[in-house]
């Protein structure tokens, strides 16, 4: 998700807990720990600073986002609690481990995906099925906002209802992303799916041998074709991975690309990320006439 919807989610957890008898301290303390956590495994965008073999993309979303570091991160921000406001409360490394384990798993389901189970496995696992902004959330979370500020209700009861209407919004997308994905299945040799920004609304992309095709798809119409590309398999990588170290990591990240064998021009990119003509994630080099 982006950070705007992280920082959502970590102000979100924190005004779904009681807080009628903490004290200041304890409040500030549980602010900082559910939206630092909410943004902590995030910290590995410095990793661009060191980048020198083109690793970001398997750097970015990585060993920070694993199942395995929630605890080590929920340890770390109940030690900063200890020492910035000398807080020791059980409910600051469960609130903190919850915040990163929502971060963690809720980047699952864009096209992005995350390495959920490194360092046993870096396979980059997505699902596909929530755009990476949401709008809807942000509606969720907005209208219980305005309903904690209006109504005569206690606040922490409607943002446990925002959390409860965020994770039936998310079964619904990811319920209906499961059954395209297995209607379609028999269809490609390999798939992948990328949600729309509109509800219920997705994009294919579909691959058999050299043949990518990307479609508008969702449970209620025909699937609609809008771009066929053609992928040269068969060309040489060699020189593209010596020349662009990127490319090499987006081959290895990506669950299948797109490749570029021309006069001019050598280069994959991922056809998830395929808009007007281009992919947002393209490596190439230029050939020498």
């Amino acid at each position: 998700m982006d950070t705007i919807t992280h920082t959502l989610f970590g102000l979100t957890l924190y005004g779904a807990v009681d807080k009628r008898k903490f004290s200041k301290e304890k409040k500030r303390a549980l602010l900082f720990t559910t939206v630092v956590g909410s943004q902590i495994p995030d910290i590995d965008v410095i990793s661009r600073l060191w980048d020198t073999e083109g690793q970001y993309q398997m750097w970015h979303r990585g060993i920070t986002h694993s199942i395995f570091l929630v605890p080590v991160w929920a340890i770390v921000l109940t030690l900063l609690c200890y020492l910035f406001w000398r807080v020791k409360d059980r409910r600051i490394f469960l609130m903190g481990a919850l915040s990163v384990f929502i971060h963690n798993t809720s980047d699952l389901f864009n096209a992005w995906g995350t390495g959920y189970f490194e360092p046993i496995s870096n396979a980059r696992i997505t699902f596909g099925t929530i755009p990476i902004v949401d709008f809807v959330i942000w509606i969720i979370i907005l209208l219980g906002f305005i309903l904690a500020k209006k109504v005569n209700f206690q606040s922490f009861k409607v943002y446990r209802i925002v959390w409860m209407a965020i994770l039936i919004h998310v079964a619904l997308q990811t319920g209906q992303g499961y059954i395209i994905y297995q209607q379609t299945n028999e269809h490609y040799e390999q798939q992948a799916l990328s949600a729309s920004f509109i509800p219920w609304n997705f994009t294919l992309i579909g691959k058999n041998e050299s043949q990518v095709e990307i479609s508008k798809v969702n449970l209620w119409s025909e699937k609609a074709i809008e771009v066929v590309l053609y992928s040269h398999d068969q060309a040489d990588l060699n020189d593209l991975f010596s020349q662009k170290p990127e490319a090499k990591t987006l081959y290895k990240w990506s669950p299948f690309v797109v490749i570029v064998d021309e006069d001019d021009k050598l280069g994959i990119y991922d056809p998830r990320f395929y808009r007007n003509g281009q992919s947002f994630l393209f490596e190439y080099v230029e050939r020498n006439e």
